[in-house]
């Protein structure tokens, strides 16, 4: 079965970096768009950024243009979030995603806990 597993979280400092990565299986992960979203406190879950299958282009939440980058290694079947100059509000859990079948359903990871503060 489709399986998501998220890492790398963690407290960082204001302008601090975190690279989080996503270990996928169950399902053809070179052929699957893939996505970060993230949920603050009191807040609703909100797209990152996403990576298309097989040209992986990439488009991002206004939010975290400039500062955050998606890839992906189809070898290694992992999708990484590279978060860079971090800010306060980019405190949330942070979860893997994919979309899987007809109609498409959600799959998604465990999350990990990404906190900026000083």
């Amino acid at each position: 079965q489709v399986q998501l597993v998220e890492s790398g979280g963690g407290l960082v400092q204001p302008g601090g970096s975190l690279r989080l990565s996503c270990a996928a299986s169950g399902f053809t992960f070179s052929m699957a768009a893939m996505s970060w979203y993230r949920q603050a406190p009191g807040k609703e879950r909100e797209l990152v950024a996403a990576i298309t299958k097989p040209s992986g282009t990439t488009n991002y939440a206004d939010s975290v243009k400039g500062r955050f980058t998606i890839s992906r290694d189809n070898a290694k079947k992992t999708v990484y979030l590279q978060m860079n100059s971090l800010k306060p509000e980019d405190t949330a859990v942070y979860y893997c995603n994919t979309k899987r079948g007809l109609p498409p359903r959600d799959y998604w990871g465990q999350g990990t806990q990404v906190t900026v503060s000083s």
